[in-house]
């Protein structure tokens, strides 16, 4: 890769992924790089659809078609992210249904923006949050990927969904999509047209406190497997998870308020993860047990046993 090309892909992290560009800069030099363009391709991608403004469906899924082909390297391109990402994909043996599975799911979000279950909206996150993580093991090069592999889906999964229900307000303002189960939803007597008004309530509480629980055993499941990686990789990617899990702790406090509220995470706030998370990391190399330490995701144990003192019952 031409140092130029990755820069590319690194401004592209810088300005629209900063959480988990912060946890990048922790990646030693042989997968920090790669990052920046995994990522930058999944950005440009990305932006097919969200920033489609008024261009047609069929002229996205078109542009994604052809994305697709520079990807996979079967059509020339002049775009630095693109070239280099097909020297990523060719150095660390990324499969290309890897790369279909991306791109078809970026398809979905043209003509999709409503998930009945929470089955369909797995479905989508295998093409996009579970590639990304299959892609990020390949460039980690573990010793026992096929023991990463499932752990990193998870975690994949599990920074989709932190993702799906800090953007519940932006989703619907900007797109018109709600990522929420519908079923969820239902379940808890809310409707599309009170999430889509922006209609606070008890009941949307409780539906948003179901799905924050189901994303943290994601979490559970996937930082499990981060002992599997090499071992310098073991702390970034700790650090990415523990950031990630942080918006968990301003949605309780909010009282599951994101509808009228648009979580996010001051930088002295990330900067206060990251330090408390080295040091427990020095003194203890067990990725779970400093998770359980440090991170907003409370113990499965504790979580049965009600609200801790991070949560703020809701009252509307």
């Amino acid at each position: 890769m031409e140092q130029e090309h990755v820069h590319a892909g690194k401004e592209i992290q810088r300005r629209t992924g900063k959480t988990f560009y912060l946890a990048t800069r922790f990646l030693p030099k042989r997968v920090r790089d790669p990052t920046h363009v995994l990522y930058g391709f999944f950005r440009i991608a990305d932006e097919v659809v969200d920033d489609a403004g008024d261009t047609p469906p069929d002229e996205q899924a078109d542009r994604l078609e052809t994305l697709r082909e520079q990807a996979l390297g079967n059509e020339p391109t002049d775009d630095p992210v693109l070239q280099a990402f097909c020297s990523v994909r060719e150095r660390y043996a990324i499969a290309d249904h890897e790369v279909n599975e991306f791109i078809d799911a970026m398809k979905t979000d043209i003509d999709t923006d409503r998930y009945e279950t929470y089955d369909d909206l797995e479905e989508y996150m295998r093409g996009s949050a579970a590639a990304v993580g299959v892609m990020m093991t390949a460039i980690m090069e573990a010793d026992d990927p096929d023991a990463a592999l499932p752990h990193a889906i998870k975690l994949g999964e599990a920074f989709q969904m932190t993702n799906f229900l800090r953007d519940v307000r932006e989703d619907v303002v900007e797109r018109d999509r709600i990522y929420l189960p519908l079923e969820t939803l239902k379940d808890h007597g809310v409707t599309e047209d009170q999430v889509r008004n922006f209609e606070m309530s008890e009941r949307f509480a409780t539906a948003m406190a179901e799905e924050l629980s189901r994303t943290e055993s994601l979490y559970r499941q996937g930082v499990a497997g981060i002992r599997y990686l090499p071992e310098d990789c073991q702390l970034p990617v700790l650090l990415a998870s523990v950031l990630y899990a942080e918006h968990h702790a301003l949605i309780r406090h909010s009282g599951y308020d994101v509808l009228t509220n648009e979580p996010s995470l001051s930088t002295a706030r990330k900067l206060w993860c990251v330090a408390k998370t080295r040091w427990h990391w020095h003194w203890n190399r067990d990725p779970e047990a400093v998770f359980r330490r440090v991170s907003a995701v409370p113990s499965a144990e504790r979580r049965q046993a009600g609200p801790g003192p991070g949560d703020r019952v809701p009252t509307r």
